[in-house]
């Protein structure tokens, strides 16, 4: 199973969101996520997010906390296990080019309005309330334009 991790940096009333438009074929392209990636062979989870989060945007986190794990399950695509993550402490100037996509603090309250997967939304929004504890399983169907959530495990 592929592991990642996925973090969702706040700054007063705003989280940083990486608008994903930059790699062909990517399957979050149009979308607007956190900020994070693959978990590398001996490396940890924590290790991995102040990794990931530093190459996608100059920012050294100092505080952070592990939110919980989301399972994807999908019939096109490898299962993976995501640990979700909340920064409120960081370091450095932010890159001004990231080759995953378009960087930009967005306000909290506008975050829900943006394009992104239907499934990130069940974890977003408590991770946005301040919710500690958010673990599930979200299930995907089809393939391309047809692809859609077909459960949520909490």
């Amino acid at each position: 199973m592929r592991k990642s991790t996925l973090c969702y940096i706040f700054k007063e009333d705003r989280v940083l969101l990486l608008y994903r438009n930059k790699k062909k074929n990517d399957p979050n392209g149009g979308k607007w996520i956190g900020v994070g990636g693959k978990v590398e062979a001996g490396e940890t989870p924590d290790e991995c997010v102040v990794r990931e989060v530093y190459e996608e945007t100059g920012l050294k986190l100092t505080s952070f906390k592990r939110r919980g794990v989301i399972s994807f399950v999908s019939e096109n695509w490898d299962d993976e296990e995501m640990y979700l993550y909340s920064g409120d402490g960081f370091e450095g100037e932010m890159t001004s080019d990231c080759d995953e996509g378009d960087l930009r603090w967005t306000e909290v309250s506008k975050v829900m309005d943006l394009p992104m997967w239907e499934g990130d939304r069940y974890f977003l929004k408590p991770l946005l309330e301040g919710r500690d504890e958010i673990n599930m399983t979200l299930r995907y169907e089809g393939l391309g334009a047809d692809e859609h959530l077909a459960e949520v495990i909490e």
